[in-house]
């Protein structure tokens, strides 16, 4: 397996230097990983180091809270694409999930869609603050909107991903929907079970532990 082809390589700390990020880049060019997750302040820096690679750029819109109104986030997600974002990873409004205003839901993600100019949309539900019953409703709204990804966390919730978030997502979404696990994945026999559950992107800050006799990183 070449694990480093699962890996959005990721550094969203509020005190990234553009050190930071040029290392971030490097390694990641280095190792072949699949892409970076920046915020969209380094998309321009990070599309700039990465140009003579194959190593793409992700950013992150309405992160990490999910609260900005939909036409603030349609801005920033429109914005990161002239910078330079492939890939486009924004937090839904769960402020709105929790009101059951699902409509509201699936027009933000349908105007976030539709305003990238088909660029790979992946959106973040934040398990660790869902029921079972409202994962299960993110994941047919993500169905319904023809959506790339359902992307489990931020990283900065409650905590991250769970082998059982995985099962929930893997129960109710149609075929053609990927799941992106993110959120406390720093060791390998996680990150392979994540991926024996279908999981076809991983976000994580740590590569050090992922290396292993079959893997390539």
């Amino acid at each position: 397996m070449d694990l480093n082809r699962y890996i959005d390589y990721t550094n969203l700390k509020p005190t990234a230097t553009m050190k930071d990020i040029g290392n971030l880049c490097n390694e990641a060019i280095k190792n072949n990983l699949f892409a970076v997750c920046v915020s969209p302040y380094y998309v321009a820096l990070a599309k700039e180091i990465l140009k003579e690679s194959s190593v793409l750029v992700c950013t992150v819109i309405g992160f990490p809270l999910g609260f900005s109104t939909t036409r603030t986030k349609a801005f920033e997600a429109i914005e990161a694409i002239e910078n330079g974002a492939d890939e486009i990873d924004m937090v839904i409004n769960i402020e709105a999930l929790k009101n059951k205003e699902y409509d509201y839901i699936k027009e933000e993600i349908e105007e976030i869609r539709d305003s990238i100019d088909g660029k790979t949309l992946k959106v973040i539900i934040e398990t660790c603050y869902l029921s079972s019953e409202e994962i299960k409703k993110m994941v047919e709204i993500c169905n319904e909107t023809f959506v790339n990804f359902i992307k489990t966390s931020t990283g900065f919730g409650t905590r991250g991903v769970s082998l059982e978030d995985i099962d929930t997502i893997n129960k109710y979404k149609n075929e053609v929907l990927e799941i992106k696990a993110s959120g406390g994945i720093k060791e390998l026999d996680f990150a392979l079970a994540l991926i024996d559950k279908g999981v076809t992107r991983i976000g994580t800050s740590d590569i050090s532990k992922l290396g292993g006799k079959n893997e390539t990183i």
